[in-house]
């Protein structure tokens, strides 16, 4: 086990990249903070490399095998942490390899969401709802975000998440004979008057602007929940959650 204890390492500046985009989809590489994420990315085969905190003891049941330890300082550890109350341990991973099946038939689109605790919701709430796959579109925040990572909660190494162009994905849906149901207000129909079904994509959008005009355009129908008290509008994640469940059946 190693021990790091200069914050000039070049090994710990490496590590600090991670926390920018543009150094994750260089490297295909992430981190993953706090011990439920890091055992589920061993799990998944995933983690490469584990950074702990001094004074942290490693749960002695899982199998690090040949996983690289390395122990930093306090002050070390607090700078790659993405979060208020350390936990102390962290992995850098490999980007899962899942890729979605052809034979998947329910899927969630995210169109543009900004917001990382959004969008790492709504893998989870997929995972949990037993969606083939989840595609991230153009303009969301990145899937490997800090955040987003959290807020998944180990379900991005459950089922396959990817970001790729919905207009592509919808086309080939539809050659499947499989409908999207987009979100929308406007010339939309109350989700209930849909049946669910065993093949679906459901398309959610930009929590402020919705879903982009030209997909609307493309799906099969545009789906709204109403509202029976005061607020505008619900939370896109909880939209998502009610709608996946209710098109599951």
């Amino acid at each position: 086990m190693k021990y790091i204890q200069s914050a000039q390492n070049p090994q710990v500046k490496q590590w600090k990249k991670l926390l920018t985009k543009k150094e994750r989809d260089k490297t295909g590489t992430f981190l993953v903070e706090g011990f439920h994420l890091v055992e589920e990315a061993i799990k998944a085969d995933v983690a490469r490399e584990m950074i702990v905190s001094e004074g942290i003891e490693l749960p002695p049941h899982l199998d690090y095998g040949a996983i690289l330890i390395t122990t930093v300082t306090t002050e070390i550890f607090r700078e790659l942490s993405d979060t208020e109350t350390p936990q102390g341990v962290l992995a850098v991973c490999e980007a899962p390899k899942k890729e979605v099946q052809p034979e998947g038939k329910q899927f969630l689109f995210i169109d543009a969401v900004q917001d990382p605790g959004n969008l790492g919701t709504m893998i989870r709430t997929a995972d949990a709802a037993g969606m083939d796959g989840v595609i991230v579109g153009h303009g969301s925040v990145d899937i490997y975000n800090p955040k987003v990572i959290r807020s998944g909660q180990g379900s991005h190494f459950h089922l396959p998440v990817v970001r790729g162009s919905l207009k592509d994905w919808m086309e080939k849906l539809s050659a499947d004979n499989i409908p999207t149901y987009g979100t929308s207000l406007e010339n939309g129909h109350i989700y209930t008057e849909i049946s669910p079904s065993e093949s679906f994509a459901l398309l959610v959008g930009n929590e402020g602007s919705g879903v982009n005009q030209e997909l609307l355009q493309m799906t099969a129908k545009n789906l709204y929940i109403p509202i029976y008290g005061k607020s505008e509008s619900l939370n896109v994640a909880v939209a998502a959650g009610i709608l996946l469940y209710y098109l599951k059946g």
